[in-house]
């Protein structure tokens, strides 16, 4: 995301702490509907990253076309559109970081949406035509948001299955894996939270998992969760990704670095 992108999500995030307790679940949805509106006319597109237009024509826009929608997520949206960004996929992204973050204010202090994530990621991920059905573009959203209903109704929370609904319904390129962590890092930044996904070749005893979540927080200086990841391709040892930052001591690595120095 550019710079000019990264100042306007701030202000939105600033309209959104304003808004406190008056964006609720439904606001949260509407900001994904709107995302997936505009997402699928390029047109729409076009116009709202148009630094060029009036902030009071867009908003004009806004009220017709999301009229319906509570008067904070037009807020939202007007925060959005009415800010000036490096290109429109940015400002789709902008738009879907909002909605994950007012969804994610609304869960309640039993309800983990990042655990409920990575719980239907590893689901996706242990069952090949279960993720060949999510991920398939010949595939329309409505059937793929019918299937995620059908995996997750009831036995996620409502937050979590608003979250998925739209990833699914529109993925901008990206696969299910990069959907999920993008969300989770977001639900869980706004806890003021950290994400550690960590691959390993064997699932991690209760004991070694606390020991290291207990010391990545101590090092990051922020709470935690770990999401687990187990490919047996990496032999031994552990890969630790926070956001941007990867920490890889695995044997599959280090054995390819080996290589790379003997063949040099």
């Amino acid at each position: 995301m550019g710079s000019m992108s990264r100042e306007a999500l701030g202000s939105a995030r600033s309209v959104l702490a304003d808004l406190g307790g008056s964006a609720d679940l439904a606001t949260g949805e509407q900001l994904l509907d709107a995302g997936r509106v505009i997402g699928g006319s390029v047109q729409l597109q076009a116009y709202f990253a148009d630094p060029s237009t009036d902030v009071a024509v867009k908003k004009q826009l806004v009220d017709r076309l999301f009229g319906p929608f509570s008067e904070a997520a037009r807020a939202l949206l007007v925060s959005v559109v009415g800010s000036r960004w490096s290109s429109s996929d940015d400002l789709l992204a902008g738009i879907e970081e909002l909605g994950f973050r007012v969804i994610a204010t609304t869960a309640g202090p039993d309800t983990s949406i990042e655990g409920e994530l990575f719980a239907f990621d590893a689901a996706v991920r242990s069952d090949a035509q279960l993720e060949l059905a999510i991920g398939t573009k010949l595939s329309d959203g409505a059937a793929k948001t019918g299937l995620v209903q059908r995996l997750l109704g009831g036995k996620a929370s409502e937050q979590t299955l608003a979250i998925v609904s739209h990833l699914v319904s529109q993925p901008r390129g990206r696969r299910i894996g990069e959907l999920i962590r993008t969300a989770a890092d977001i639900v869980a930044d706004q806890s003021d939270e950290l994400v550690a996904t960590v691959t390993s070749a064997s699932v991690l005893d209760p004991a070694h998992a606390s020991r290291l979540e207990a010391g990545l927080a101590r090092q990051f200086g922020r709470s935690l969760r770990i999401n687990q990841v187990v490919d047996p391709a990496i032999i031994g040892g552990l890969r630790v990704q926070i956001g941007d930052e990867v920490i890889d001591g695995t044997v599959a690595t280090k054995l390819s670095l080996l290589r790379l120095q003997l063949a040099g």
